[in-house]
Parts: structure tokens; sequence; C-alpha cells
């Protein structure tokens, strides 16, 4: 995704903003959840130490994913996504036959108030009267009023829709999957599936937590900050545990073991796409631009360690997230996201819908939007909600505008700056317009029949530079006089070379059989001398080791890369869809469109 916007815009500067963002967002509101979130169920189903907890989850994680990379993350989530699904259903059919049904449920949930009279003499504390325990009114309704303090509808609609563009459209852990896939066809058809899968969290996820709520009300409805802390080991509320609670008071003994290994698949297939994820946009986004001769091993080390730097500063939040949003998880990522997100989505849209939008339009305007969002978020980190038995202190604009108003906020001062910025600086080229843009999607026929014909004028271009210039190529630095007196037996190799600006590309021994130096002369060019002293066996073998155990394979260099023009015909034919794939494809849109309006309609009635 930071590639796309310097294709689209020039430039480095948004790429960069764009990728340092998307690690930040990964440690706080990711990586930091995963681990306390994994290491949570863990606590509870087994006793053991929560960062203990967190340790053991970053082992199994890690060890997935340095050893096989994203092919191992695709194959694992595939297998692991058919363990959630399976054990999750299992889970809402037990529960919901457990208290009567679906209506009573609904009916239950109302009178899900814990007996304070025995939590008192249980648990030895005092009361306090202003800790709200009972369900609220308004409960069963998705979307509320206004000036609910937890979904208010017009801010869920015009704030969280922003927020939601980034998570699903921008965010490389999600467009990743998109990126792999073998053309557009398969890209739309496994996106669909993911909607409709979409649609089982209210049953699979919602549901049972309002049924652990009805079973357990004196553990996950606890009273007072003492209370809570005793249950759970937070004073801010024990909402986090009411689906590991209901799953190891609910569940038999042999199912019990399969849902933890469903609750565990669940988070390493979070975990191990994150890792996966922010090594890429970190090795190719920052570093790769910091320093250009990187090698593919050097960037492979460098892209583990520093998921390993991610991982100890997000075990460093944990605390946080512990006493954030009153101890409810998602609370806390909503809230983040949205006061760093929207400005993206306002970016990603303007520059796919609008192509006078230009490099420092967009720039200053995902400036603007993030300097109001992250200085928001500083506030609110320093004015924590308090105690429910402590009065609020914070300042009202704190305490009073919900965070998705915020977020709308920032999505329109973000679109109306960059707007503005866009109409008072030059355009764009045509270049960063022409394949980046929604309305080039029109005229791809058109520009594919363009880059066939380019395509033989650029071949027999380069065979007359070949011809002219073939007596002026000096290979690997030497001399004509040190070219003649070349030994046959010193060749190791002959390659055909492809086309480059930059002359000469050394490669260590390590990453090739054989070093190469390209030429852009298209001529059979010297790869390089003998190495005259061999590396010891034990020496050889640790490196393969290393190498096999980091999932590091050798390209071969001296295969010719193919050109700009032949990429974008690639491109275009794998944009091709047939009428019926095409009709197919857009009848599974409107179903889950309607699907998930008609479910946000029934269920805020």
């Amino acid at each position: 995704m930071p590639e796309y916007l310097s294709k689209r815009f020039g430039g480095h500067r948004i790429q960069i903003y764009f990728a340092a963002l998307s690690l930040i967002l990964y440690i706080f509101t990711k990586l930091s959840v995963d681990l306390y979130s994994g290491a949570l169920f863990i606590q509870e189903s087994l006793g053991w130490n929560l960062y203990l907890s967190v340790i053991l989850l970053i082992g199994m994680t890690a060890l997935l994913t340095v050893t096989g990379g994203l092919v191992a993350v695709i194959y694992t989530d595939t297998l692991q996504a058919l363990l959630m699904i399976i054990g999750a259903l299992t889970l809402m059919i037990i529960s919901i036959m457990e208290v009567g049904g679906f209506e009573e449920v609904k009916r239950r949930y109302m009178l899900a108030s814990p007996n304070i009279t025995s939590i008192l003499l249980t648990y030895n504390i005092s009361n306090t009267d202003s800790c709200n325990v009972d369900p609220k009114p308004d409960a069963l309704k998705m979307l509320r009023e206004p000036t609910d303090e937890d979904i208010p509808w017009p801010g869920f609609l015009l704030g969280q829709t922003p927020a939601s563009v980034w998570y699903w459209c921008a965010d490389q852990v999600i467009v990743q999957r998109v990126l792999a896939a073998k053309n557009i066809a398969h890209a739309k058809g496994s996106t669909l599936m993911a909607g409709f899968l979409k649609l089982l969290p209210m049953f699979i996820i919602v549901v049972p937590g309002m049924i652990s709520r009805i079973l357990f009300a004196d553990d996950i409805a606890c009273i007072n900050p003492e209370h809570c802390f005793q249950v759970c080991g937070s004073r801010a509320g024990c909402s986090n545990i009411a689906y590991p609670r209901l799953v190891m008071k609910l569940v038999p003994v042999g199912l019990r073991g399969l849902m933890m290994a469903v609750m565990i698949a669940a988070l390493m297939s979070d975990l191990d796409s994150i890792f996966n994820s922010a090594s890429t946009i970190f090795t190719l986004d920052v570093y790769k631009l910091i320093r250009k001769s990187a090698t593919s091993r050097e960037l492979m080390i460098v892209g583990r360690v520093f998921v390993a730097f991610m991982v100890v500063i997000s075990i460093a939040w944990v605390p946080i997230i512990v006493e954030m949003q009153g101890g409810q998880m998602y609370l806390y990522i909503q809230e983040v996201a949205d006061y760093l997100t929207p400005p993206v989505a306002a970016l990603f849209l303007m520059g796919i819908f609008w192509k006078r939008c230009n490099e420092q339009g967009a720039f200053y305007g995902g400036m603007a939007g993030f300097v109001l969002g992250a200085v928001r978020l500083i506030l609110a980190f320093i004015y924590r909600a308090p105690e429910c038995n402590q009065p609020d202190t914070r300042p009202s604009f704190i305490k009073n505008i919900h965070y998705m108003y915020v977020a709308t906020a920032l999505f329109w001062i973000t679109g109306i700056v960059t707007f503005v910025v866009s109409l008072l600086t030059p355009p764009p080229t045509k270049e960063q317009v022409r394949t980046t843009t929604f309305w080039a999607v029109k005229n791809r026929n058109v520009k594919e029949t363009a880059a066939k014909g380019e395509l033989y004028k650029v071949q027999e271009k380069s065979i007359l530079k070949c011809n002219e210039n073939a007596n002026h190529i000096i290979p690997n630095g030497k001399s004509e006089e040190n070219i003649k007196n070349i030994k046959p037996e010193d060749i190791n190799l002959l390659v055909t070379c492809r086309d480059d600006s930059n002359p000469v590309i050394s490669l260590s021994h390590s990453e090739v059989e054989t070093p190469v130096d390209c030429y852009s002369n298209g001529q059979a060019a010297l790869m390089g001398e003998k190495k005259h002293e061999e590396e010891t066996d034990d020496r050889e073998r640790h490196l393969k080791f290393i190498d096999w155990f980091c999932g590091f394979k050798s390209k071969n260099m001296n295969k010719r890369a193919v050109r700009e023009i032949e990429e974008e015909t690639v491109c275009l034919q794998m944009l091709e869809e047939t009428p019926k794939v095409k009709l197919l494809l857009n009848t599974g849109l409107v179903c889950v469109c309607s699907l998930g309006i008609f479910m946000f309609v029934y269920f805020s009635l």
C-alpha cells in the first residue's frame, strides 16, 4: 500500500508517512491487543502468569512466521479459519441451548445483574452505589441515540466508516492476501467470501458473550474496582474474560481442548499476519530507502530484528490496554484507530477517485489529520476515564465528545486540506494517474494495445543500442588489456543481462552461485572469476540451515527481468473477467451488502 501511494503521488514523503503510521497502528492496536487477549485466554484456562503466556504465544507464532513467510501464513490461516468457524459455531449452539433459545437470551440478558450480597460476603469488599452493574435499557440495540456513550448512530456511520475503510481496504495485513490472488476474479471472490463470513461474528461472538454475562454475571459484571481486580486482574472491568470463561465453564472436557486450540489458532493467525506485514513494510518502504544497496539477506535479517523490536514495545504496552476503555479491548482498538486512520481513508479515496489530487495536497492533508488525531490520542491517554466509583474530572472536550465524532471531523478536515492544497499547486503528471485511479480501469483495453506496440519499439531500440555500444563495454570494471589476458578457465559463466539504469550490480557469493555483473547492452557479460578460497563445510552447513530456517531462497539474478511494459500487459490480462463471472460476482456483492444493511437495521430497531 505505501508503494501504491508512491506511484500515485510521486516522491517518498507519503510512502514513509503511511508506512510509519501502519507500524504505529500495528503496535498499539494489533500486536499488543493480540498478545494480551491470547495471554488472557491462556491465563484463564491454565492459570499461568500473564506475561509467561505472552512469551509462549510469541514463541509459537514466531516459529511459524520466521520459518514459513507469507505462504505459510496463508495456508495456516486457511486451516485455522475452518477450525475457528467450526469451534465458534459449536460453542454458540451449546450456549444457546443452555439458556433455552435466542429469545430467552434477549429476555434473560436484561435481567443479568450480579448478586451484590453474595459478592460482598465472598470477596470481603465494601459496596459502592456509584458503579452501574445492570444492563443498559438499550443494550440490545446496535445503533443508538446520537448522544450515546457507546455507539451513537451518526458517529458510527460517519466516523467509524473511514476507520473501516483503512482496515479493510488499506491495511497491509488484509490487502496482502488480495494482492496474492491469481487474478481480479479470484480477488473479488475471496473478498465476497470474507464478507459473508463477516456476518457470523454477531452470532458466534456477540451472542456467546451475552450468554456469558447471563451465566456468570457475578464475575463478568463486577461491582467495583476491587472486585474486578480480584476476578480478572483489571480494575477497569472484566468484560474481556467473558468468552474464555464461557469456554472453560460450559464446554465439555474433550471439546474444551478443541476450543482452546481454536482460540490460540485465531490469535496466531492474526499475529503471524502482523509479523509478516510489518516486516514487509519496514524493509521495503523504510529501510530500503535508507540503504538502497541492501541485499535480500540483509533485508530478511533487518525484518526479523524489527519484528522483535515491535514485540518488545507491544509487551510493554499491555498494562495500558488493561485499564483503557473500561477494560473492553474492542472499544480500545476502535478508539485508537478512529484517531489515526481517517486521514488514510481520505487520502486513498481522493487519490483513487479524483485525478487532480496531487502529492502536495495529499501530504499536507494527511499530516494535518495525523497531527490533530495524534494530539487527541495523547490527551486520551493522559486523561483516562476514572474508575466507576470516582468522579469524572476530565475536560469536557475529552469527556463529552465521542471518538467516532472526532474521526468524522478528522476525515473531513483531511479531505478539505487536501482539496484546497491540490487546487493551489500543480496537477499530477499523466503518468501518475494513468494506471492508479478508478477511471483508468475503463481504458485498459486501449492501453493494452498501445503497450504491445510500444513493446516492439522498445525491443527494436534495445537491439540497435546493443549493436552501437557493443565495442564500448568493459565488464567487471576491467581495462581492455586485462580482458584480453583473461584465461578461459577463469571464466565461470556467460549470461545475457537485462537492461538496467545501473550498469554494474555486484552480488555476493552467498546470494547467487556465481557473482554477476549486469550491463545495459544486452550482450554476454563476464560473470566473475573463480573463487580461490572455498568456505569450510561446517560453515556452509550452518548457513544453509539458517537460510532454510528463515525461509530465505536465493533468487537467480541471471534471469532476464521483465520490462515495465510487459509487466503492465500481464497486469491488464489479470483484470479481465468473463461476463458470467462478472455477473456472479456482482450478484454476490449485492447479496452481502443487502444482508449487512438488513442486520444493522434489524438489530437497531
